[in-house]
């Protein structure tokens, strides 16, 4: 039984801003794990920061009314997070798509109005 409910229609424009953010964000992930690995505590530059952030702000914006996305926070580029941070960080912008996309699509097709 699916945990969602069949009126759980969303937009194109939010499918089209999915689709331009989720490989993104799911690669910096992937990138930032691999770091944390071998260096949790290594803090990262000003350049990543302001990369990650990029992306993060496509996506923080439209899907903050999405379940979990009042917990959206951006990177401090301020004080430099760690890479163990960033990799909590980018992971509640990872669930919050997952999510979408699991609320949002029945059989592999978007549910769209």
């Amino acid at each position: 039984m699916p945990r969602h409910k069949a009126t759980d229609v969303t937009s194109t424009k939010m499918v089209q801003i999915y689709g331009e953010t989720a490989p993104q964000l799911f690669a910096l992930r992937s990138e930032l794990r691999e770091f944390a690995k071998r260096k949790p505590d290594g803090t990262l530059s000003k350049a990543k920061v302001a990369l990650i952030n990029k992306v993060l702000k496509d996506i923080r914006e439209p899907f903050q009314k999405e379940s979990g996305g009042k917990y959206l926070e951006l990177l401090d580029d301020e004080t430099l997070p760690q890479y163990s941070d960033a990799v909590l960080i980018v992971a509640q912008y990872a669930t919050v798509l997952t999510e979408f996309e699991e609320r949002h699509t029945e059989l592999g097709e978007w549910k769209v109005r």
